[in-house]
This record gives structure tokens, sequence and C-alpha cells, in this order.
């Protein structure tokens, strides 16, 4: 059923901290891929308007073509009344890299990989929702939001390669973007929370026997 009362919808702040772990596979702290970028056209909410009246099955998406074989698909998909296009192109606004190292910082996996405690009950209810409302309001929108998260989960998962294969091996499994990505982070001025994250991981590396 498409029907409001099918989705429950709970604040991110207030799920468990043990939740991640059992939800994603370890395979998936190894994927880059999290654009999908041999696709010829990719579709997802990422950089699609936020409307809260909308149920997950009815509101927007955003499109990405890449090429022309692409575009032939999106045009037939037009032409023959199973796609409906919308003239506004994907915008963004708001500082993503600042939430990307903070998200990253407090991710319960990275907690795990540094030896840190791990918080094992979320936010109350109340706090979650003006936390979500205070994040939907101040921090980055529409593309800005979709930088946020593909920064968010190459950060994490560089991490997961560290602690997993070293930094070296770890490098060799990732593509160039995702290095790059990386390398920004490690560079950025009057930020070194990446760093010490890695620097952490990797001590705890060499005292395992």
């Amino acid at each position: 059923s498409t029907s409001k009362k099918s989705y429950l919808k709970s604040p991110y702040f207030c799920l468990p901290g043990s939740i991640a772990s059992a939800s994603i596979a370890p395979s998936c702290l190894a994927c880059f891929d999290y654009t999908n970028a041999l696709a010829d056209v990719v579709v997802g909410y990422m950089a699609a308007p936020l409307n809260d009246s909308d149920t997950m099955s009815s509101s927007l998406q955003s499109l990405t073509v890449r090429n022309q074989r692409g575009q032939t698909m999106v045009s037939n998909a037009i032409r023959h009344q199973r796609l409906s296009v919308h003239s506004e192109k994907a915008s963004g606004s708001g500082n993503h890299e600042t939430l990307s190292s903070a998200t990253v910082q407090a991710d319960n996996i990275v907690m795990a990989m540094t030896g840190g405690p791990i918080k094992e009950k979320g936010m109350p209810k109340l706090l979650g929702n003006l936390m979500s409302f205070i994040m939907t309001r101040a921090g980055p929108k529409g593309v800005n939001f979709a930088r946020y998260s593909i920064d968010y989960h190459v950060l994490r998962n560089y991490l997961h390669v560290v602690d997993t294969w070293g930094e070296e091996k770890g490098r060799r499994l990732m593509p160039k973007y995702a290095i790059e990505i990386v390398n920004h982070y490690l560079g950025k001025d009057g930020d070194d929370s990446i760093s010490k994250l890695r620097e952490l991981i990797l001590q705890k590396k060499e005292l395992r026997p």
C-alpha cells in the first residue's frame, strides 16, 4: 500500500547505535561505487526536492544521464509515457564538508574501528525530532546533501579498508575519485579529524595479536 499509514518515520538520531553494524553487510563497507559510476542512467532520492507530505513511492527523484545511450533510454521512456521529467534542474546549498567529517567522527562503525565507545541508545524522540528540524533547515540541501552523503560514505569505507588491509593495500582497492575525496579531507586546513581517526585505527591494528 502507498498509504501514509504504511510508513513509520523515525529520526536517524533516535536509532540505536547497534543498528548500523547489523544492517550493513561487510562487503558494503568496502564498496566505493556509491554513485553507480558505470551506469548510463541513475535515479535516486539524493539531490531531489524534499517534501514532507510525499510518501516514498510518490516523491520526486533525481535523474542523472551520463551519456547518449542513457539519453536515448530516457527519451524512449518519456515518449512511451513511462517517465515524467520535471524541467527543474537539481541545485544545492549549504556546507557539506563539515557535516561529512562530523558524521564520520560520530559513526558507531568507525568508533568500533578505533576502539572508542559505542553509543547503544539513540536520542529521545523529542530531541531527535529537534535535531532533524535543525538539520533540515540549516544543513546542506539538494546537490550539496548528495555530496555530503557521498563524502561521508567514502570516508567511512576508506577507514574500513585501512582497518582491514592497511593503508597501502586499502588504497589499491579504491577508485581514483574516492582517493581524491579522501586526500582532500586528509589535507584540509583546520580539520585533522579524519587523519586522527586513521592514526587511531593504524595504532590499534599494530597492537592486534
